[in-house]
């Protein structure tokens, strides 16, 4: 990549960075005064959301990646409130960061603007005549000694587990294999009684915790877990068509071909909030028909209503 181009991604990004918040605190702006504000021409904020809107958090489910479209003259981004305020790093990320920047400063292929990052970084977390950093790690999840135990000695657990897109609690006996701890997030992997497959809880939905006498043995070698969006049986579903301007949607969400005939293409998409579809569903426009599916549907009307009430005269 060129140094021009560089500069020109650079650019877009810091400019992206800005708005996205400046949106968020600011719904029912407008495309205009969005555009002014930023020193956009209309495309290119469109083009900017249309980036934007695959993005996400990691999972990268359906109720991970953000929302981010013009509806007629309003800009709407949901689903992004990661991006409502500045984000601040723990001193656990900072020192990583820092470990990060001095390592790749050492292979003596770091830019000038790296190593002036690293220098002010450094200049913060361990000021001049100032004691050694010290960086408190957060503790461990009060369940996660007793579901290690239970996954030594191979014994079946009982969980009383909170879903975490609808809020729906039930009490499951799971074979713990293996518990791990990913972007931030604490999680127990086994093979889950009620519905029969592999499944992976987050060890802060589970509400209480129960070791059993009942004796499994893992698998071996035990698969490797990954941390992404899986429909389940707690799922909203619904059946959509798409026509050939939407056949995007295979790419980015986890849905279940039902038919193609080259032109409409119909699929079931699952997800833990109604709401997902519906925003999906409302950006899609004409490009979308939802075929089966109350819940969405009642999710879509309601989603509408909400839009329609900004362009009512005060």
């Amino acid at each position: 990549m060129s140094g021009r181009s560089s500069e020109r991604t650079a650019g877009r990004l810091n400019r992206i960075l800005a708005m996205l918040p400046w949106v968020i605190a600011n719904p029912g702006t407008t495309v205009a005064e969005v555009c002014q504000r930023f020193g956009y021409t209309r495309e290119e904020l469109i083009g900017d959301l249309e980036l934007v809107f695959v993005c996400g958090l990691p999972g990268y489910g359906p109720g991970d990646l953000m929302v981010a479209y013009v509806d007629e003259d309003q800009v709407v981004v949901d689903m992004a409130d990661y991006f409502a305020a500045a984000p601040r790093l723990t001193p656990a990320e900072a020192l990583a960061l820092l470990s990060a920047g001095l390592a790749m400063l050492g292979t003596g292929q770091g830019s000038e603007a790296l190593e002036s990052a690293v220098h002010k970084l450094n200049r913060v977390l361990i000021p001049e005549g100032e004691e050694p950093l010290t960086v408190d790690l957060d503790a461990e999840p009060e369940l996660v000694g007793d579901l290690r135990r239970a996954a030594a000695d191979g014994r079946v657990v009982t969980i009383d587990y909170v879903s975490l897109g609808r809020n729906r609690r039930t009490v499951r006996q799971v074979e713990p294999w293996l518990v791990f701890t990913s972007l931030g997030n604490w999680y127990l992997f086994g093979h889950d009684h009620l519905s029969g497959e592999e499944r992976i809880f987050r060890i802060d939905r589970i509400r209480s915790l129960s070791i059993t006498d009942r004796r499994f043995e893992p698998p071996s070698p035990i698969p490797e877990p990954e941390v992404r969006y899986v429909p389940s049986e707690e799922d909203v579903h619904a059946v959509i068509e798409l026509g050939p301007r939407a056949r995007w949607v295979l790419d980015y969400y986890p849905v279940d071909v039902l038919a193609d005939d080259g032109e409409v293409l119909r699929v079931r998409f699952s997800s833990a909030d109604p709401s997902v579809a519906a925003g999906l569903l409302l950006r899609l426009g004409a490009d979308a028909v939802l075929v089966e599916g109350d819940e969405v549907a009642e999710a879509l009307a309601r989603l509408r209503e909400q839009v329609l009430a900004l362009y009512e005269p005060g």
